[in-house]
């Protein structure tokens, strides 16, 4: 019977590759929604899980009754969506050509600049009530997969420092 030998560096570079990989994948999440949110706004426009009875109007009726506000609104969520769109690409970017290869500042600023902008936009849904789980429910999702991704990254590259390996991809 064969045993198979397996390198500390390899190891350490598929437990990398597997946080790297999870990070990606909360960065495919943000491509994700951003677009649900942007086909939203064209087609229902009332974003995800927020219902006309709690803010006190339909689509149509806010069209009917201040066109510039349903204007405004419906430029702010385009804009909106095109940011998330454009972070999911970043944090992909960030993930498959700076975690998988052990970079220390790709893996922070990953995880970073989606945590500052959840951090800013989430405050506000509380106090008014737009806290819903069809609401927020795809977000808390898309946060806890790259926390994952984060950790499991994390953990392998400081298991590879501490040994003195490095990453060969």
């Amino acid at each position: 019977m064969a045993t198979q030998t397996h390198n500390p560096a390899q190891l350490g570079f598929a437990s990398v590759k597997l946080g790297a990989a999870t990070v990606a994948l909360a960065g495919f999440g943000l491509i994700a929604y951003g677009t649900m949110f942007l086909i939203r706004n064209f087609y229902g426009f009332i974003e995800l899980g927020i219902t006309p009875d709690l803010i006190g109007t339909t689509a149509e009726g806010l069209q009917r009754a201040n066109p510039q506000l349903y204007h405004y609104i419906s430029h702010l969520q385009v804009a909106l969506s095109g940011f998330m769109i454009g972070l999911g690409i970043a944090v992909i970017a960030l993930a498959w050509f700076g975690i998988r290869n052990g970079a220390r500042w790709a893996l922070w600023s990953a995880f970073l600049a989606p945590v500052v902008a959840v951090g800013i936009a989430l405050p506000l849904h509380y106090p008014y009530g737009f806290d819903t789980i069809g609401h927020l429910g795809l977000i808390y999702l898309d946060a806890l997969t790259l926390l994952v991704g984060t950790v499991l990254a994390h953990n392998a590259i400081s298991r590879s420092e501490q040994s003195g390996n490095e990453f060969l991809p």
